[in-house]
């Protein structure tokens, strides 16, 4: 537990350096922040065009989650964007780069945040799923109970579990303004929130690298997102 905080801890402050120049005057200060990371097998699986930039295209597989964005929220379900109009200066983290490149690569040839356009960066760690036996497969599914109670357990705030054809797609994890965890939606709402399309049961598929058609894709065995039970 104390590796995956350590582990969120240093993805949120690499996370802020894309959002730091957001605030403005513009808006009412925000109440607070929102991590999201995205399963690559589900984002992967969909992809359909190949790029130097795409790590979906890589010959391996990404065996971990990625972060998709940290964002600043309401309470209230709304969010500031766009306060300024500054522009993001890549030379202030040019001995960064090299770091992002590896453990923060975009899943897709044209992926751009609203302001500044930037790129996705790795979550180093999913060890607290793997120790509870939740393992990427496409022969089986997990109780999204189960997934949501042990990520509390760990994170120790409920978090909120987002999906696509009854596969993992997105884990958003929620903190206070101070960094310390904070439940992102009520305990029910974490499996009944109808938004979120996740079925009672989900898989956390893989993928097969470097596909350029997401017809071919979805075809192979490799990718097989289990309907909803």
């Amino acid at each position: 537990m104390a590796s995956l905080l350590r582990s969120l801890a240093s993805a949120v402050l690499l996370a802020l350096l894309a959002v730091r120049g957001i605030e403005g005057t513009e808006q009412r200060e925000f109440d607070y922040f929102l991590l999201s990371l995205l399963w690559p097998g589900t984002s992967c699986a969909a992809t359909r065009h190949c790029c130097s930039d795409n790590a979906c295209c890589r010959s391996s597989p990404l065996p971990e989650f990625t972060i998709h964005g940290l964002w600043v929220d309401y309470n209230d379900g709304t969010w500031p964007a766009c306060c300024t109009h500054s522009n993001f200066d890549i030379k202030k983290i040019t001995s960064l780069l090299p770091t992002l490149e590896k453990y923060w690569p975009t899943l897709s040839c044209s992926s751009s945040s609203l302001c500044f356009g930037g790129k996705g960066l790795f979550w180093a760690h999913e060890e607290v799923l793997t120790n509870a036996g939740i393992l990427a497969t496409d022969d089986k599914k997990y109780p999204l109970k189960d997934l949501a109670a042990i990520i509390t357990r760990a994170f120790g705030a409920t978090p909120q579990l987002v999906c696509r054809h009854g596969a993992l797609d997105e884990l958003r994890l929620c903190f206070y303004k101070d960094f310390k965890p904070r439940d992102c939606v009520d305990g029910a709402d974490v499996l009944a929130n109808k938004q979120n399309n996740c079925p009672k049961y989900v898989s956390l598929p893989t993928y097969t690298p470097g596909l350029t058609d997401i017809s071919e894709s979805i075809g192979l065995a490799m990718y097989n997102p289990l309907s909803v039970a």
